[in-house]
């Protein structure tokens, strides 16, 4: 979100500098640019009430005095009369809408509306879609505009479940699928809920009445449907973040005011449905709880100033949380806004110090990690949230993705995605496992069972002596029954079809009940460390990755320790493994053959076959001054 900081500076008594607003910004937790005194703004997914210019400037008065220069219009505004039916209303708690009319031509921009176009460089459309898109920015609220004259029929919110389609107002066929929200007339879409309207109803130039609908729309139920679509929608962005309940006459008013400095208007009227009280959240006022959670010293005074300067109000001992902070229920988001505005670097440090205790239960689950990662398996850690619901699955009311809103309670589709992901990624050898919790109802209650999951598929290893070997049942059952030998663990092999993957080789799976584990004898050797050393994540290149192969004649036995210093001690970016895939000894000539895979791989692009030659070369050339080894071919 980009605001240029001169509209900061005339709202601002202080008048600060740039570089001190900057610095006030990031105290508050916004992350942002500056390019050419415009700020460019990062605004965190729980900070809905900060997408606008005057979000922002109410985060300000924690700090300075902020002047509101933006005019209302004040006049009495008849009452509308619309054919309106809301079959949504839990999806739609408050929708109003105004009618306004034009008498004349529309003046040129100016003021605010004319420097938004001009300073942010944006295309202007139509003048009451400008209005719209500017208030947007503005206030954070979106709203929408119909061309009153082309409305001919009822207008009817309602949700729908099944395939339909619509010319948008920027041109695209949206074809919907699965629940939808979605305003109609004459059994038409006009418009889907909260994300764009539809070119049906669209204004244009000659547009001299509209119908302007202010809405609120439940945050979790517009969350994913522009991404879904593939529709690039500022509205969904701030509506699927929260918006305020409350904002809805100010904003209108604010848009007849913007209408009125640029032309004469002949006719406003106005409606507001609420289909559910606005309650605003009580928080006790606990003054030293918050200072037990920061470890600071504030006076009761000063945490209700700071408050009182957020937009907080103070009623009988209780916080009231004005109705755009959606992201405010606890002490400790209190305690958050009060940190933030404090400075966290300003808060005094304390020392403290924590044990870390290592029970009976880490120690069991490290000993199968470090078991398995002994045998060349990786640990992955997904999250626990899935689309995929299953019987007694727990849903979460307020998704951070309404796409994935039920905590899972098998892990298997997990697991498969990881495996087609690396094989897509040219991975041939794939050995996964996750230690994690799964989350069931059972007599409505929630439970939870940790399993640990086990996935393979490809080479057994990248070795000489595992190179050509196939994962398979049995290879996996053996390995478990070193560790676990009382135990006949059921491994399946799961089928492939539908799998977004290349590969051909059989995947063998484990899901098994942690507690089942303990119950059983482990086999674990002394020898196999548990590891406490941290190792950081590194990314999987999306670009192909290429191979080549050498085979190297060792005529002198002792020599074969110098070939594979020089290799394995070769060093380059793209050069991403090494390793022995063929040996050979021929004991009544006395000379070994070895064969050497080199993998390549850049994360910036394909490499090619040239940049690829040039480094074999250097390694043909290093290994070269061995006298006793020969490259056969070469």
């Amino acid at each position: 979100m980009k605001i240029p900081y001169k509209y900061f500076k005339v709202a601002i008594e202080e008048k600060p500098s740039i570089n001190s607003l900057s610095n006030k910004f990031f105290q508050l937790g916004h992350e942002h640019q500056i390019v050419n005194n415009i700020f460019d703004f990062e605004i965190t997914p729980n900070r809905g009430d900060c997408l606008s210019l005057d979000g922002l400037l109410r985060d300000l008065k924690v700090f300075f005095n902020i002047q509101n220069h933006n005019e209302v219009y004040t006049n009495k505004i008849d009452n509308l009369r619309i054919e309106f039916k809301n079959n949504s209303k839990s999806f739609c708690p408050k929708i109003s809408f105004a009618k306004i009319k034009i008498k004349n031509s529309v003046n040129d921009y100016k003021g605010e509306l004319k420097n938004y176009f001009d300073d942010l460089n944006i295309p202007t459309n139509n003048f009451f879609t400008d209005i719209s898109n500017y208030l947007m920015f503005e206030t954070g609220q979106p709203t929408h505009c119909y061309d009153f004259d082309k409305l001919t029929g009822k207008i009817i919110l309602e949700e729908i479940d099944y395939d339909a389609s619509f010319d948008s107002v920027v041109g695209k066929k949206i074809n919907l699928s699965g629940n939808n929200h979605v305003f109609k007339m004459n059994n038409e879409i006009i418009n889907l809920a909260g994300v764009m309207g539809g070119l049906s109803t669209s204004c244009s130039e000659s547009t001299s009445a509209i119908l302007l609908e202010c809405a609120y729309f439940q945050p979790d139920s517009i969350m994913g449907k522009a991404v879904k679509y593939d529709i690039n929608s500022e509205a969904a962005h701030k509506f699927e973040r929260g918006v305020d309940f409350l904002s809805h006459d100010r904003v209108i008013r604010r848009f007849i005011q913007i209408v009125k400095n640029h032309t004469e208007i002949e006719e406003v009227q106005i409606i507001s449905e609420n289909y559910k009280e606005f309650k605003s959240i009580a928080i006790p006022l606990e003054h030293e709880k918050i200072n037990d959670i920061l470890g600071s010293k504030i006076s009761e005074d000063e945490y209700l100033c700071r408050l009182n300067a957020l937009g907080f109000v103070i009623d009988n001992d209780k916080i009231l949380v004005p109705s755009y902070r959606n992201d405010i229920s606890s002490q400790n988001d209190l305690a958050e806004e009060i940190a933030r505005s404090i400075g966290y670097d300003n808060i005094p440090l304390k020392k403290i110090e924590i044990q870390s205790v290592k029970n009976d239960k880490n120690l069991f689950e490290d000993k199968i990690r470090s078991f398995l990662i002994t045998h060349g398996f990786f640990e992955v850690i997904n999250n626990p949230f899935t689309s995929a619901m299953e019987e007694n699955s727990m849903i979460v009311d307020n998704p951070l993705d309404s796409n994935k809103k039920y905590l899972r309670k098998v892990m298997i589709n997990s697991l498969i995605d990881n495996l087609t992901y690396n094989e897509r990624r040219q991975k041939d050898s794939v050995k996964l496992f996750e230690i994690s919790d799964v989350y069931y109802f059972e007599k409505d209650e929630l439970k939870t069972k940790k399993y640990l999951s086990i996935i393979a598929s490809g080479r057994v290893g990248k070795n000489y002596q595992d190179f050509s070997k196939k994962i398979n049942a049995k290879y996996m059952k053996g390995i478990f029954k070193s560790l676990f030998p009382e135990l006949n663990a059921d491994f399946k092999i799961l089928p492939r079809k539908n799998l977004d993957s290349k590969s051909q080789s059989e995947i063998i799976y484990l899901e098994i009940d942690i507690e089942v584990l303990k119950k059983t004898r482990i086999e674990f050797n002394k020898k196999i460390d548990i590891s406490t050393e941290f190792t950081q994540y590194q990314g999987i290149s999306d670009f192909p990755s290429s191979y080549r192969d050498l085979s190297f004649l060792i005529k002198d036995p002792s020599e074969i320790e110098a070939l594979e210093k020089l290799i394995f001690k070769f060093h380059n970016q793209i050069l991403k493994e090494v390793f022995i895939f063929d040996y050979f000894f021929n004991k009544e000539k006395n000379f070994i053959k070895l064969g050497f895979r080199f993998v390549f791989q850049s994360k910036e692009k394909t490499l090619t076959i040239e940049e690829i030659d040039n480094i074999m070369n250097s390694i043909i050339k290093t290994t070269s001054q061995l006298n006793s080894v020969e490259i056969p071919g070469i």
